[in-house]
């Protein structure tokens, strides 16, 4: 059986080690440690492995706290010690600014990380009536499967909200349509929790009497989901708080759906905003740009600061939401929206816009390629961007440098989904009196 010493991490959390002249990526092995692994996959440039025995283990090997870990496939890290998960990220988005992008950022930002435990306040979990495994399965999935985690508990979702995972497996097992209800979504607020049942045939009266029962007696809200995200209604109780976060350094209240897309972890959301305006720096009389600003997560924040703010995203209904939330927090005359797919911007559609000081820039995994290239000698003096992909980021940083005379200022992780692999940052871009762009 080879035998490895594991040089780092790979972005799905994987140990690289070399061998025989291939990259082997060793699953459950951490950098420093010596292992044996067995291969499972081979190509002429790399395999893919799993690690059979640790034979001289990291000293930031931890026991992983959940007793599914391994199994299920919500965590990839919980065998890694928590300060040593952010480093490990770090090094993951410096290795992609430089060996994708030719980058090294001027200064590297604090990490912006959290507790590890109860902090994902949005999760999505798949159910499944098996009956060889006696009833109804509500979780994750199974790492690399489409098969359903047997899951009790779950280290990384609330307590309530973890605690509901036995009670809802015996509700659902309960319904007639338990074969129809392949997934529940769950949001978090700060007065309610919402579970969305995605719901491929109408639950009969005496299914609707158990969801009555079952939200009362947990103190939750269901809603009904019967075909699209946008098909979602409040099913019980149909009256009482709606779903929010707060901003409270800035006094600002989103309220959004459960279907909307939020951050999952609200206290680094709250730091990550922080930091996001700290390093914009808005300036009253200033105009600033939020692109692919969601329902307002940012502009309202930079609308307090007295800046004026236009906001672009490509969904409608982030934007009606967004326009709501600026009037709830009295900023209505600082704040306009647009609807635009950003990801078909040229250099003509993004002028027309008009001028900006600043601009902040939250894409998908997809990146802001259009955005950036579209960029001219009208571009703005500071650009902070906020990303969910490194990749996508070391690419569009490389542009920016290289072709429309930005420096790289800052960099640095936002450990948003602690105990999993996904590495979010932020960057701050500033370009100076005389830098051309194309």
């Amino acid at each position: 059986m080879p035998t490895g010493y594991i040089e780092s991490l790979d972005q799905e959390a994987r140990g690289i080690t070399r061998h025989e002249g291939k990259a082997i990526f060793v699953e459950g092995a951490l950098p420093g440690e010596t292992v044996e692994f067995v291969a499972y996959r081979r190509k002429p440039s790399y395999e893919l492995a799993h690690a059979v025995r640790i034979v001289r283990p990291s000293t930031d090997r931890v026991v992983p706290r959940c007793p599914h870990f391994g199994v299920c496939g919500g965590c990839s890290m919980q065998h890694l010690d928590p300060a040593a998960q952010v480093a490990a990220k770090q090094r993951l988005l410096e290795d992609n600014l430089w060996h994708l992008g030719r980058n090294r950022a001027e200064e590297l930002y604090a990490p912006i990380h959290g507790r590890p435990w109860g902090y994902r306040f949005r999760a999505r979990l798949a159910v499944r009536h098996v009956a060889k495994k006696g009833g109804v399965l509500v979780g994750f999935h199974e790492r690399k499967s489409s098969y359903v985690a047997d899951m009790r508990q779950c280290a990384i979702l609330p307590r309530p909200v973890s605690d509901l995972l036995l009670p809802l497996r015996a509700l659902i097992g309960g319904l007639s349509i338990r074969d129809r209800l392949p997934q529940i979504e769950v949001a978090v607020g700060e007065q309610v929790t919402a579970l969305v049942l995605r719901v491929l045939e109408p639950p009969t009266a005496a299914d609707e009497l158990l969801l009555r029962e079952f939200a009362d007696r947990h103190a939750v809200v269901f809603y009904l989901q019967p075909g699209g995200p946008a098909t979602a209604f409040r099913f019980h109780p149909t009256n009482g708080p709606e779903l929010s976060y707060r901003l409270p350094d800035f006094a600002i209240e989103h309220h959004f759906l459960p279907t909307d897309f939020t951050q999952v972890n609200h206290a680094v959301n709250r730091v990550l905003v922080r930091r996001a305006l700290s390093l914009l720096d808005p300036r009253p009389g200033q105009r600033i740009a939020d692109l692919f600003c969601g329902l307002g997560n940012f502009t309202l924040p930079i609308a307090r600061c007295a800046a004026r703010v236009l906001g672009v995203d490509g969904s409608a209904d982030l934007v009606r939401r967004g326009e709501a939330n600026a009037l709830a927090n009295g900023l209505a005359s600082r704040v306009e929206y647009r609807v635009a797919n950003l990801f078909e911007i040229t250099a003509e559609s993004l002028a027309g816009l008009g001028d900006f000081d600043g601009m902040l820039v939250d894409p998908p995994r997809e990146g802001a390629l259009e955005l950036v290239k579209s960029l001219g000698e009208r571009a703005p003096r500071r650009i902070v961007y906020v990303s969910c992909s490194p990749a996508t980021l070391a690419r569009d940083a490389g542009i920016l440098v290289a072709q429309k005379g930005y420096r790289l200022r800052g960099a640095g992780v936002v450990n948003m989904f602690p105990n999993t692999s996904h590495v979010e940052s932020i960057a701050l871009f500033e370009r100076f009196p005389g830098a051309g762009g194309s």
